[in-house]
């Protein structure tokens, strides 16, 4: 049996998070916000080959999505389902789903 990459744990994390039925809060938002300045900080190399209209996206998803926590209502579960819509479409290009 082979050993799980290092990222494995990261990659259980996002789904966790970013799954329809976990009750996302601000902290989870925070730690993926973290993690996908982390990564575009880090320069990773799944984003070298990204064309950069791609880039742009990716962007806009993270500064919509920390816009989003810094404006939110407590309570409100469209803001709380977009803004899971827009972490897993910021991270997909970061992670591959498990499942």
């Amino acid at each position: 049996m082979s050993e799980p990459s290092s990222s494995y744990p990261v990659r259980l994390r996002l789904d966790r998070l970013l799954a329809p039925d976990y009750p996302l809060c601000r902290d989870d938002v925070v730690w993926v916000l973290d993690y996908i300045k982390k990564k575009v900080a880090g320069e990773d190399p799944a984003l070298l080959d990204l064309p950069q209209p791609r880039l742009l996206r990716n962007y806009r998803l993270f500064a919509e999505a920390a816009m989003l926590l810094i404006h939110r209502r407590p309570g409100n579960e469209q803001e709380i389902d977009r803004l899971r819509l827009l972490l897993a479409e910021a991270v997909r290009d970061f992670e591959r789903p498990l499942a």
